[in-house]
Formats: C-alpha cells, structure tokens, sequence
C-alpha cells in the first residue's frame, strides 16, 4: 500500500527540515522528486541524501513568490524528467527573511506582505504551474503543508503567519471542490510543533514545549512526510478539501 512507483513529485522549500524529510519519504516510496529550495546546495544535500538511499531526485532552485519562475521550474522538469503527479507546497514559514516572531500591533505592511507572499501566493503560484497538467492527465495530489497557527488563535507574535496559512487552508478547500471531478485532490496538512531535525530528538530548549503535548514529542520530518505520503497515494483518493492534524494530540476537532 502507499506505493508512488511511477509518480513525480516536487517538493518546495525541501534542502532542509521538514521540506527534506517529506522529499526523503516521497522518494522512498518509489516517487521521483524535484527538490525545491532557493538555495541549490541545500537542495542538492537532500537530493544526495535520496540518491544515496536508492531514489531518484533532481535539484529545482526557484523562489515560489515567483509565478513566472515557478512556472519556468515546472516546464523544465516536466520537459527532462516527467509531469508533476504531486505537488507538495512545503515552501512557508517567514521566506527567505526568516521568521520572527511580532505581534500586529508592532508589524508593518512589509511584513505583511512578506508573509502573505510565501505563505499564500507562494502555494497558489506552485499549484497554478502543475494544475492544467494534473487535470489534463486526471490525475494529482496538492498537498499543502501548514500549521495549527492556521487554525487556532496564539498569543506569542505569530497572527501575520497564522493569517497567511489560514487563507492557504482556506484555498486549497475550493480548490478541492473545483478539481475533484478532474482527477485531482487537494489537502491541507496542519502541523504543530516541530523538530525540523531528522532523528526528532528535542533540543534543550524545546524539551519544555515538549512537556505540553499529548505524545510527549515534538513532531519530526518523518511524521510530516509519512502523511504526505498517505496523501499523494491512490489510497487516499477519496480525501479531498481537508486540513489533517498533525500535532500529537495538542489541538484535537
């Protein structure tokens, strides 16, 4: 069950972290996966770590915020390699800028901006690059990775990303309705807390948040990828427009 053998995969903002993990996983299910980052010696790292293991992977460096790039990357893929079947929207968090935590009241339009541009437009960029394809072939899986800030309220400076994930759920819910008769699916995967290290082993300063959740752990790369991949399989054809939790136990609806 949950074989991509005979599938492609693009996987964004996948040299490092989470991204990494899911990319590892897709792999080793039999996938073939073009790994996305702006920075081609992180993605290159993951895709030796994929090739090492006996996959096949393929560096793809563009920025997301880039529909025409995006497009590009896509184009140049499907042309050498072979049409995206999946599309992981992994690319998030604070762009290339990084994350730092500030609450509205302190925020300026920039980060606005900023954020809504790699969270939203980011995913809605990528998928408009492989939609026509998947539904031209009947056949894809959009999976979105987001998080519990995307549906649950926080305290600690986090409503610019919270808002910009909670339009990316919202996004891939119509966009499950308008391409479910066309082959393709579209999910939303909402993680909680993470550790972006391959072996999940809590930092010292993570322990603490650690201690809050059900499992006692924090998430890792594995939890994210071995979802995505339940996701992009023929299994999961009948899962469509929904945002799965993967926390641990720490948000439950």
């Amino acid at each position: 069950m949950f074989a991509l053998d005979g599938r492609s995969a693009m996987v964004t903002g996948a040299g490092q972290g989470v991204g990494a993990g899911i990319a590892r996983l897709l792999a080793a299910q039999g996938a073939i996966v073009a790994v996305n980052d702006l920075d081609p010696e992180r993605a290159e790292h993951t895709c030796a770590e994929i090739r090492a293991a006996g996959g096949r992977a393929f560096t793809t460096v563009f920025d997301v915020t880039d529909p025409q790039a995006a497009l590009l990357a896509v184009r140049t893929f499907e042309r050498a390699v072979a049409p995206i079947d999946i599309l992981v929207n992994n690319a998030g968090n604070g762009g290339a800028e990084g994350f730092r935590p500030t609450r509205f009241r302190q925020s300026v339009p920039e980060d606005w901006q900023r954020f809504a541009d790699v969270n939203l437009f980011g995913v809605m960029a990528c998928t408009k690059a492989v939609l026509d394809g998947m539904c031209a072939r009947r056949f894809g899986r959009v999976i979105t990775i987001a998080s519990a800030a995307g549906v649950s309220g926080q305290s600690f400076g986090i409503s610019l990303y919270g808002a910009a994930k909670g339009g990316a759920i919202a996004f891939m819910r119509h966009l499950a309705m308008e391409s479910a008769r066309d082959g393709v699916t579209a999910n939303t995967v909402a993680l909680g807390l993470m550790d972006p290290r391959p072996s999940g082993r809590d930092l010292a300063h993570t322990a603490e948040q650690a201690k809050h959740i059900p499992v006692g752990r924090l998430g890792t790369p594995q939890d994210a990828g071995a979802t995505c991949v339940f996701l992009a399989s023929d299994e999961a054809a009948w899962i469509t427009g929904q945002t799965i939790q993967v926390n641990g136990g720490a948000i439950t609806t």
